[in-house]
């Protein structure tokens, strides 16, 4: 089972060294369902991100669809990472997704100090193809 972020922001709130957030943001990473092979496919690349990063978008009916993410990387950080996403977005209607702050909630993580340039430039884009996604899931139909 996957974290929910508030249970993420809690336990982050215990963890004093980041030595140990990192083992906990790996831990976060292997929770993650398996990701199938067949979706590790370009369509699904998140562009930007160093390490390889996949991510699936499912939307249920709707006019403020809610909207599910899967996602994986190849990297155990940032897999991790990938899970710290999934448990701000993934579930949610694209109404509440368009007005969540990802970097407010990065900044309370301490994670807007504590990643490499790289990683906080690929997490930047994993945040803007998620909020692409509920922006399209918000047009009306042609």
């Amino acid at each position: 089972m996957t974290a929910t972020i508030q249970t993420i922001r809690d336990d982050f709130s215990f963890l004093d060294e980041w030595e140990d957030r990192y083992r906990y943001v790996i831990e976060l990473g292997e929770a993650l369902p398996p990701f199938p092979d067949e979706d590790r496919k370009a369509a699904n690349k998140v562009p930007g991100c160093v390490s390889q990063v996949w991510l699936t978008t499912e939307q249920a009916q709707g006019a403020d669809p809610v909207i599910t993410f899967r996602g994986d990387s190849d990297a155990h950080i940032v897999r991790g990472l990938v899970a710290i996403m999934l448990a701000l977005f993934s579930g949610r209607a694209a109404s509440e997704i368009q007005r969540t702050d990802a970097e407010a909630t990065l900044k309370e993580l301490g994670l807007d100090e504590h990643l490499s340039p790289q990683r906080a430039n690929g997490l930047r884009s994993m945040v803007k193809r998620i909020k692409r996604d509920a922006e399209a899931a918000l047009r009306p139909a042609a």
